[in-house]
């Protein structure tokens, strides 16, 4: 089943669901039109595709104006390699940005909602349920300015079971008004959004009988790279649970080209909006349907990655006498992988503010990401970060022992020791000579995500740690917990 007449069933990188039933879609006097209700800016790229596909789209969010004004600018409010081209290229002709969402909802034929999904932070589920507040505001409001028959697609992550809830809430607000809905997860990536937008390796959109299947294949998707038959294992307890099938899950998660070599090089530790919200949200589901040792099996997942970051801390902290109160790191790299802007749950922030308990002063740069956002999220608390950024604090509070600049070298000079935290090319090429001249000494380099070559940097005078790989002789003597 599929919503753009130009994606054929016979097309290899469509999967259907198997129990989906078929229904009939309203009919179109015209090309139809599509909305995007949209909180989080950075999710709706992937809706920009799907625009194109139609002769007519709208998106819209309920957001400042600032920040759509942002999008109908030169310069787009995040960074992802290729989009600057693709919107430039379709703005003004088959993709708008607006505030003015009711009015785009109420025009459209098709409706993708792509909200915020954060974790709740209070009440029942606290720390690992997905708040689905805006969620449902937004079919609220989608039910009560609809005036002709809507599809409604789901973007957003969210929890099975969900598509049956904001079907209830549309069908009893209808005012006899039809809506579909259907479940269209995505599977890109940051960093390289547009090579996997125009070339999936699957595409899934499902209906009834079984959306929740569709969301276990997004969970289990996540979180596969890391656990392999032990995950297919504990998720086909949670399906029983749930009324999913586990054979779908583990063949769409078989369709995805990351299962495989990928997601297997060791590193300070993941990040990304997704990841860790969705094994929260797993965890929270297991024990909610009586599973709690499928849950603690979920929740190590969480424990591990939160070592990782811990002990490469320690490390740091150790290696260097014990200490870093007073002394300047500086930090290579913010964002939670190369070739993104984005921050979300990035394990430097861990990092960093663990450096920062132990008084160091820290000198920070990233080629993508800002000093506000730097700032923000050094002071924000935990899952602040995934609320509208209009509900954000809007002047963070400066964090008087960082410094943001944007130049390697600059972050780099004086500086005792050095954190590579994300692997940005450049990081690879640095004069690496010229840094050493300019730092204390003993001159340490700590690389979270193995991008130095460690032999040569030693050829130098670097004292250096790199994550899995044998210790340099000085740390050999150093405890690896401060």
């Amino acid at each position: 089943m599929a919503i753009n007449s130009r994606l054929r069933s016979s097309d290899p990188h469509i999967l259907r669901h198997k129990k989906l039933s078929p229904f009939s879609p309203p009919s179109f006097s015209s090309a139809p039109s599509l909305s995007l209700s949209s909180f989080s800016l950075p999710k709706q790229f992937p809706q920009t595709h799907l625009k194109q596909s139609f002769d007519s789209a709208k998106s819209s969010g309920s957001v400042p104006s600032q920040r759509i004004n942002a999008w109908n600018s030169d310069q787009l409010p995040i960074y992802e390699p290729g989009l600057d081209e693709v919107v430039k290229q379709c703005r003004g002709k088959n993709l708008f940005f607006s505030t003015d969402v009711e009015k785009h909802v109420s025009e459209a034929d098709i409706v993708f909602v792509s909200v915020n999904t954060p974790t709740k932070t209070q009440g029942l589920g606290a720390g690992k349920a997905a708040d689905l507040t805006y969620w449902e505001s937004a079919a609220r409001m989608i039910a009560d300015v609809s005036k002709s028959d809507k599809i409604v697609v789901e973007k957003s992550t969210v929890p099975v079971k969900t598509a049956e809830a904001i079907e209830k809430i549309l069908t009893h607000n209808s005012k006899g008004i039809n809506f579909q809905i259907l479940s269209n997860p995505e599977f890109l990536a940051e960093g390289t959004a547009i090579q996997d937008l125009f070339n999936p390796d699957r595409v899934l959109i499902g209906g009834r009988e079984t959306p929740e299947g569709q969301k276990a294949i997004k969970a289990l998707r996540d979180v596969y790279a890391h656990w392999r038959i032990s995950s297919v294992n504990a998720m086909s307890a949670l399906c029983e649970a749930t009324g999913a099938d586990v054979t779908e899950v583990s063949h769409a998660v078989g369709k995805d080209t990351r299962i495989g070599p990928k997601f297997l090089n060791a590193s300070v530790g993941f990040g990304g909006s997704c990841f860790q919200k969705d094994i929260l949200n797993l965890v929270y589901i297991c024990e909610c349907n009586g599973l709690p040792e499928v849950a603690n099996y979920w929740k190590q997942v969480i424990k591990v990655n939160d070592y990782q970051k811990t002990r490469f801390v320690n490390r740091v902290v150790s290696s260097m006498f014990n200490t870093v109160s007073g002394k300047k790191i500086a930090i290579l790299g913010f964002a939670f992988k190369k070739d993104t802007g984005d921050t979300r749950e990035t394990p430097a922030i861990d990092v960093c503010k663990g450096l920062l308990g132990d008084k160091a002063h820290l000198s920070i740069y990233d080629p993508q990401v800002s000093g506000e956002q730097i700032q923000r999220d050094l002071a924000m608390k935990k899952f602040d970060w995934d609320h509208p950024i209009h509900l954000q604090p809007l002047s963070p509070t400066s964090v008087k022992q960082v410094s943001v600049v944007w130049d390697a070298y600059t972050a780099t000079k004086d500086a005792h020791g050095i954190c590579i935290l994300t692997e940005w090319d450049e990081f690879k090429s640095l004069d690496y000579k010229k840094i050493y001249d300019n730092m204390q000494k003993p001159a340490f380099v700590f690389d979270g995500r193995n991008v130095v070559d460690a032999e040569k940097l030693r050829e130098i005078g670097f004292i250096v740690y790199s994550i899995g790989k044998p210790l340099d002789a000085w740390l050999k003597d150093m405890p690896a917990v401060a």
